[in-house]
């Protein structure tokens, strides 16, 4: 049983790879035996996370492209295919976020975060999942979040992008299941990373939050890694259109 979590012989590409929720999923690949193409949007940018990997006896290499950036991520992905020749898993993880109230959001900001959290992960989905439905099989990973189901405070686009993620989830299930591919998603909920140090660092919501985790505790970013193999693996063979809330019991509260 346990042979079917197992990534051996697998080429995974994971964007968002150079720090937090990102490096950590990467690692849990590595350390699953996949091969990780660690992406990040500047060039270097994942060292760090190919360095732990490999001091763990895994594989990995690096690519980088400004997802904002349509031709780079095109190019990224070529470069990817060029040089490894396939990729088996991808896990759509980069993002960014911008806080402004409503009504002062600049719209700059909103196309900024647009792009990066939602279009370019449906543009790697494109281009992966074609690649996928030729050889007959693939694991999608979308990162959603707790804000793909409620609507949080001066975060217009970030939320609006994560809704999206978590209908392209779906859609794209529904489309490509039948390929024998699986596009699945977890969201994942307060996590220490350095995306919500702001809210860790005020004393007021931070207590708020704790209060409300029924687990009494933030995420580490290394509770990610059990969910995002299990979605990476044969494990997950007949899972698809879902997402899965790690979030210490947030969503149960």
């Amino acid at each position: 049983m346990l042979d079917q979590f197992s990534l051996a012989n697998k080429t995974a590409m994971i964007t968002g790879a150079s720090r937090g929720l990102g490096q950590a999923m990467a690692i849990a690949l590595a350390n699953a035996g996949a091969f990780v193409i660690c992406c990040s949007s500047s060039e270097g940018g994942t060292k760090q996370t190919i360095q732990q990997i490999e001091a763990a006896g895994g594989r990995a290499a690096g690519l980088f492209a400004d997802l904002s950036n349509r031709q780079a991520v095109k190019e990224m992905f070529d470069a990817a295919i060029d040089q490894y020749g396939t990729i088996d898993i991808l896990v759509n993880n980069g993002g960014t976020i911008a806080r402004f109230p409503a009504v002062e959001f600049p719209l700059d900001e909103w196309d900024r975060v647009l792009e990066v959290n939602l279009s370019a992960a449906f543009y790697l989905s494109q281009l992966v999942g074609a690649k996928m439905i030729e050889k007959g099989g693939g694991k999608i990973i979308n990162i959603a979040s707790m804000l793909s189901y409620s609507g949080g405070i001066t975060v217009p686009a970030y939320t609006a992008s994560k809704h999206a993620i978590a209908g392209l989830t779906k859609a794209l299930a529904n489309e490509w299941a039948g390929h024998n591919l699986q596009i699945n998603a977890i969201a994942p909920g307060y996590f220490k990373t350095d995306n919500t140090q702001k809210l860790q660092d005020d004393p007021v919501r931070n207590e708020a939050i704790t209060k409300r985790i029924p687990a009494g505790r933030w995420g580490e970013p290394s509770d990610l890694g059990g969910a995002v193999v299990f979605l990476a693996s044969a494990a997950s063979n007949y899972l698809n259109g879902t997402i899965i809330n790690v979030d210490g019991g947030w969503m149960a509260r």
